[in-house]
């Protein structure tokens, strides 16, 4: 306990950490209070009666944790950031497919401003396409929410939700900037783990009330940290390649000579295999709820054939995904042009088959265990866990959560490091998941 009041006085000491945490605390303090602010002309206590009798489930439930709620309340942060991930996907996309996009990524800094400004642009647009729509989901869900539907209450509702994901967008820019760095990853954490002392309260609620009893809870409480631990190894799991460099020497002194390795992530598509296929299976909800039909498997969120399809196009889109992000053939020449070549391989085409091996062989278990972690949330359904806490045992929350909670700490850790301080572990260093390409093997 000394040692963790110590590290806390560390962090307090140095000023400019210091002014990031505060700077950081107060943006997320009005994101959260924005959340609860309704759009004009919306009866709060009809929309929270319509909200009562009605179990949030797929793809509205999903949004509204990543909104904090802010979905379900009709507030002016309604849309949250979901628009920008969504503009950021498709630039994303774009990047891999249009050719102007790539020449842009190739242009360094001047490029991704470029990048930047296309997908705020991009951002607008969806936003728009995405309000008219919102507010007509929380009419069918509660008719009486609204009092006035005139067309200028429409464009006027509409502005305003463009210009609150704006404004979210803004502050996420601005904790990259100003704060602890990762602001929109932050932004988002916040939205979710705003839902999770409710949703603990609700399932203490449940159990205490002869549904188990405190045995019950202990019990799925141990589950969820070994599903945390599973997530964290999940994250950081790497598979190291030895990489060595030829040594030059240039008058007295002499270059290269030492062994790196390419750390190759088990899971280097991240959570956009689960964000892909989530948006897939939604699609015959949708339309069966514009036809007035019902979707069959697809409806059932919690069902065993809609997570093991699930499951399936998770494993398809890792591997999709993960073909996009490692390129084998440019690592290869870049190795190559720098002097470099793995052990035993021959430097070119030999070296790129042999990293397309070894990232085929560690996506296999990495796409299991992702699949594995996105419909957590069915078992733990299954097991009698109320549904909001269940959403906590896995999925897109449960990944982002532990991503952005590594790469948080690791900031902090560098600060301390940086001014001669501990880190915050006893031994070995926290690492997140944006670790550099090719890391110096000690020793």
């Amino acid at each position: 306990m000394k040692r963790f009041f110590d590290t806390l006085r560390n962090i307090w000491t140095i000023e400019e950490l210091r002014q990031r945490i505060l700077v950081t605390l107060g943006l997320v303090l009005i994101y959260r209070l924005g959340s609860y602010v309704v759009l004009p002309g919306v009866n709060v206590d009809a929309l929270n009666d319509a909200k009562n009798s009605n179990d949030a489930g797929g793809i509205v439930g999903l949004i509204n944790m990543f909104a904090g709620g802010a979905f379900l309340r009709a507030s002016i942060f309604g849309l949250g950031i979901m628009p920008y991930i969504t503009a950021s996907i498709i630039i994303q996309l774009m990047g891999m497919a249009v050719p102007y996009f790539q020449k842009m990524q190739r242009e360094g800094e001047s490029g991704r401003k470029k990048i930047n400004q296309y997908t705020r642009f991009l951002t607008i647009a969806v936003t728009a396409v995405q309000a008219p729509g919102y507010i007509a989901s929380i009419k069918s869900t509660a008719p009486n929410a609204f009092t006035d539907l005139s067309t200028m209450w429409w464009v006027q509702s509409v502005f305003i939700l463009v210009t609150g994901t704006m404004f979210v967008m803004w502050l996420g820019e601005r904790i990259t900037d100003k704060g602890l760095g990762n602001g929109i990853s932050i932004i988002i954490m916040i939205g979710i783990i705003s839902r999770l002392p409710f949703a603990f309260l609700s399932e203490v609620k449940s159990r205490t009330s002869g549904n188990g009893g405190l045995i019950i809870f202990l019990i799925e409480i141990v589950i969820l940290l070994l599903v945390i631990i599973g997530s964290i190894l999940l994250v950081q799991g790497t598979r190291r390649i030895p990489v060595q460099f030829a040594k030059k020497i240039v008058g007295n002194k002499q270059y290269g000579g030492v062994r790196q390795y390419i750390p190759l992530k088990v899971n280097a598509a991240g959570v956009m295999p689960i964000i892909f296929a989530q948006a897939i299976m939604f699609i015959p909800a949708a339309i069966s709820g514009f036809s007035g039909s019902s979707s069959g498997v697809f409806s059932e969120r919690y069902g065993f054939w809609y997570n093991l399809i699930f499951a399936i196009m998770i494993i398809l889109f890792t591997y999709f995904y993960t073909a996009i992000m490692v390129n084998p053939n440019q690592l290869a020449d870049d190795m190559k042009r720098n002097g470099g070549f793995i052990p035993g391989v021959k430097p070119g085409k030999k070296t790129a088959e042999f990293i397309d091996q070894v990232m085929s062989r560690i996506t296999l278990p990495g796409s299991i265990f992702l699949a594995g972690v996105a419909i957590m949330p069915a078992f733990a359904q299954k097991m009698g866990i109320n549904s909001s806490f269940a959403d906590f045992y896995g999925g897109t929350s449960l990944l982002i959560l532990v991503g952005v909670v590594l790469d948080t700490l690791q900031q902090i850790e560098t600060y301390l490091l940086n001014r001669h301080y501990d880190g915050l572990m006893k031994s070995g260093r926290i690492k997140g998941r944006g670790q550099n390409a090719m890391m110096v093997q000690q020793g």
